[in-house]
């Protein structure tokens, strides 16, 4: 091939390059190579056209033998480190990415040095280098977006809202920017409008899954909970290693009373095969002989006890954990918590003071969390997530800790084989089938699983208000995920057995249009008037929350997913809760915090006991007078607020099992 030739074939592929005809470009730059092995612009090209072909070893192959013919070549470097960090080399990645930028400071380098900083969990870093690059080139979409997205993971959605609007305006065919701003909006409570922004991204991208995804989450959101499963199913269909896709389904399975137990332990113990199955080899697990206890606890050396959970702020997990950290014996245990959330509040700093060791793994990469754990080496690692939002269930296959814990946040199996013992007791989880349908062993605390806190600074507990001659007032404040089908037909039928009652629902997103006529249509299918359904949204301020229930009378739980920091929250209030006892964890934690409290009688057997326990007690003012009085006191002397006890409890069952950790290398039955 003459000279001119070769120009005239590289010109023929740069027009198709820049058509976005990919494969054509990549032909006539191999062309070219073969002509003139040394050709720097066909070699670079082609390893240009292979990184958006998705093909990172090839890329990095041919930019890497482009930079040394032209060692010199920013644009050369730039690409060079964006495929060595698609291919999982941050650090590798760094150093190309700042060698070109000695070269050329560009917004594009500046915005690929973002990208690196964050792998390797420099966030603040990374924050700083976005910031420059967008007022570097304002009108860069990309640039807005990667920012926002750095904003949402530090400062939370809120903030992060405007640059997601911005990057949208700024380039309205823009895909990604589409399905960030719809997270932001979901995630702020604008459910039409994430809807919208979510739709417009798949129009632009039917590949975008984390668009679906999205669906799944404003789906979730509303109640929509067959939806969300949809979504979340058409991701997996596409992406069977998408985890966030499947535990986001997990979670939603628990809220259908339609599923078996069986299936829905299968379903878990799919996700911990895809977990387990996609691990690359295994780094050598924790020796669980390192620190053995000697025979008696006196002698023990303190356990290195971890916890892992990205609510370690004003959020309702704190209520309980909270009382447990205060009373753990400090001779037994050296106490370390990961957070993993954005926002850091005063309960945050709380919590920090418990800890030998705090450290907020927020927007971090789970191998930059793996590597610190591990650096920190603790005995016992402790899940307080489950399958809900930013989990890190992935490591835990990977084995951080000698023994590993299930605690706390979620009310199943996480299906981890790695996942060793999870907590609970014997009325959320009796002896028998469950055992069966764990991939944990339970270890069952003796009187409950929970330790609850009331929140500082709650309302004084009112009378009823029936009691001043009102019809009977019900309520539920539960997540509103959780009104499943089958409890609309039980409220209403509550409702039809105390004609002139009302009921109010108060939780977030209630009062978005398109919900509050689902659920209104739910009730009126049932022949109930919706001017009966009182629907209320967010409350700011935990106190003004608290004070809604003095306008109600009796609680009502959900079905089958009952509530615990509602139910506690209702009690502490002074109000009596009726639940229905169910054949899972989720469906039985009502029946755990009643017995605690000493209120059996409230716990239904059928749904027509669950009826006629709620009749009877909003027609019985002058009892729910006296429960009002009485309740409050009542749980301050339960097994539920004894902090001191619960702790030891725990703190025994933590000590037993790490014990039978070191003694067997295992905690299976």
């Amino acid at each position: 091939m003459t000279p001119a030739r070769i120009l005239a074939t590289l010109q023929e592929a740069l027009g198709h390059h820049r058509a976005g005809q990919l494969d054509l470009a990549a032909g006539k730059y191999e062309q070219v190579q073969k002509a003139a092995p040394k050709n720097f612009d066909a070699i670079h090209l082609a390893g240009t056209v292979a990184y958006q072909q998705g093909n990172y070893a090839k890329a990095e192959k041919l930019l890497s033998r482009a930079l040394s013919l032209v060692p010199g070549s920013a644009p050369c470097a730039l690409r060079l480190g964006l495929a060595l960090l698609a291919l999982g080399q941050p650090a590798t990645a760094e150093r190309q990415i700042r060698a070109s930028l000695a070269r050329q400071r560009t917004p594009e380098a500046l915005d690929a040095l973002g990208l690196v900083l964050r792998a390797l969990g420099l966030t603040g870093e990374a924050l700083k280098v976005w910031t420059q690059a967008a007022a570097l080139q304002p009108g860069s979409a990309e640039i807005r977006d990667h920012l926002g997205a750095l904003i949402a993971a530090l400062q939370g959605f809120d903030a992060a809202l405007p640059h997601f609007q911005t990057a949208v305006k700024l380039n309205p065919d823009y895909a990604i920017a589409w399905c960030n701003l719809g997270l932001a909006q979901a995630q702020t409570e604008q459910i039409h409008e994430a809807f919208l922004s979510f739709n417009r991204a798949l129009e632009l991208d039917p590949t975008l899954h984390q668009a679906r995804l999205g669906c799944g989450l404003a789906h979730q959101k509303i109640n929509q909970i067959e939806a969300a499963i949809a979504d979340y199913g058409a991701v997996l269909d596409v992406q069977p290693v998408n985890h966030e896709a499947r535990s986001s389904r997990l979670l939603c399975l628990n809220y259908l009373d339609s599923v078996s137990l069986e299936t829905l332990f299968q379903e878990h113990r799919r996700f911990g095969e895809a977990v387990e199955s996609a691990l690359p080899l295994r780094n050598t697990p924790p020796d669980p002989t390192r620190r053995a206890p000697q025979s008696s606890v006196q002698a023990a050396p303190r356990i290195r006890l971890a916890f892992l959970s990205p609510d370690l702020r004003a959020h309702s997990v704190t209520y309980f954990l909270e009382p447990l950290l205060r009373h753990l014996d400090p001779d037994q245990f050296e106490v370390i918590l990961y957070h993993d959330h954005p926002v850091v509040d005063a309960v945050s700093a709380r919590l920090r003071e418990r800890a030998s060791i705090w450290r907020n793994f927020a927007s971090q990469p789970n191998a930059v969390v793996e590597t610190q754990i591990r650096a920190d080496a603790p005995d016992v690692l402790v899940d307080l997530a489950g399958h809900t939002g930013f989990n890190r269930l992935p490591l835990f296959a990977r084995r951080l800790a000698a023994l590993q814990v299930s605690y706390l946040g979620y009310p199943n199996t996480t299906g981890l084989t790695g996942m060793d013992v999870r907590l609970t007791d014997f009325h959320a989880d009796p002896s028998g089938q469950a055992d069966t349908l764990h991939t944990e062993r339970l270890v069952r605390l003796p009187r409950t699983a929970w330790t609850y806190q009331p929140p500082l600074g709650a309302p004084d507990v009112t009378p009823p208000p029936c009691a001043s001659g009102r019809a009977p007032t019900f309520g539920s404040f539960n997540n509103a995920a959780k009104i499943s089908g089958r409890t609309i037909s039980l409220w209403s039928r509550v409702l039809k057995a105390a004609p002139d009652s009302r009921l109010v629902l108060k939780g977030h997103g209630l009062t978005d249009p398109d919900f509050s006529t689902h659920l209104r249509t739910a009730f009126a299918s049932h022949q109930i008037d919706p001017d009966r359904i009182d629907l209320r949204g967010r409350t700011s301020g935990l106190d003004n929350h608290l004070a809604v229930y003095q306008q109600i009378d009796v609680a009502l739980d959900t079905f089958p997913y009952h509530g615990t920091t509602t139910t506690c929250e209702a009690l502490w209030m002074g109000r009596a809760t009726v639940t229905l006892a169910g054949d899972r964890h989720a469906s039985r934690v009502g029946v755990s915090l009643l017995t605690a409290t000493g209120h059996p009688e409230w716990i239904a057997t059928d749904d027509e006991n669950y009826v006629a326990r709620a009749v009877q007690l909003a027609s019985d003012p002058s009892g729910l007078v006296r429960i009002a009085q009485q309740l409050r006191h009542e749980l301050e002397l339960s097994p539920l607020m004894d902090h001191a006890g619960q702790a030891r409890h725990f703190g025994d069952a933590i000590r037993e099992c790490f014990t039978r950790q070191n003694a067997t290398g295992h905690t299976g039955s």
